[in-house]
């Protein structure tokens, strides 16, 4: 979470909300008021878990004017996030989803048939997805489909978004990034 924080204040952020609910004080105790960083850092508080988006419904929206960027504290990345809000202007939409490219290479031939008879073998072929990053940008607006009262994940509140018929942006990350979620990264 320092390493974050770090990276946002060499961007040149200097306002700060932290969403705790699983060792709250150990991470207030350690960051205190952000003045250690030159900056200020608030906290919100979850009574219980809310998932990756419910919080943003904690978040005090007359103190928000500009986009907000959300990330989850398990990542470390070198994304630039002045490219990253350059690119959420530019394309207008609602919020934009950093995405990271995927590849899953089968093993194995795969075989293609009709009927009983081969059509085609692709040798270890390699599919590639765009995964999503838990880094977004959302403007202020979005705040109003989070309640902060009920559990509420980031894709979901994304799918929420694009249901109503809100534009969301797709930033591909090509910079380091590692999600640090599971102990074997």
């Amino acid at each position: 979470l320092e390493t974050i924080i770090e990276q946002f204040i060499d961007a040149g952020f200097v306002n700060f909300y932290i969403s705790t609910h699983y060792k709250a004080e150990m991470v207030t105790n350690y960051f205190g008021n952000g003045e250690k960083w030159g900056v200020t850092i608030h906290y919100i508080h979850e009574a219980k878990p809310l998932g990756t988006a419910g919080s943003l419904g904690l978040l005090p929206e007359t103190e928000l004017a500009l986009p907000i960027i959300m990330m989850n504290g398990d990542l470390l990345t070198r994304v630039n996030f002045g490219d990253l809000l350059q690119f959420h202007q530019e394309h207008t939409g609602i919020a934009t989803m950093c995405v990271r490219e995927y590849d899953l290479q089968v093993p194995y031939g795969v075989v293609q048939a009709e009927g009983q008879y081969v059509s085609s073998i692709v040798e270890k072929p390699t599919h590639k997805f765009f995964v999503n990053a838990g880094i977004y940008v959302l403007n202020k607006e979005v705040l109003k489909y989070v309640s902060g009262r009920q559990y509420l994940d980031m894709p979901s509140l994304i799918e929420l978004l694009m249901n109503d018929g809100k534009k969301v942006s797709m930033f591909p990350i090509h910079e380091y990034w590692l999600d640090i979620g599971n102990m074997p990264d």
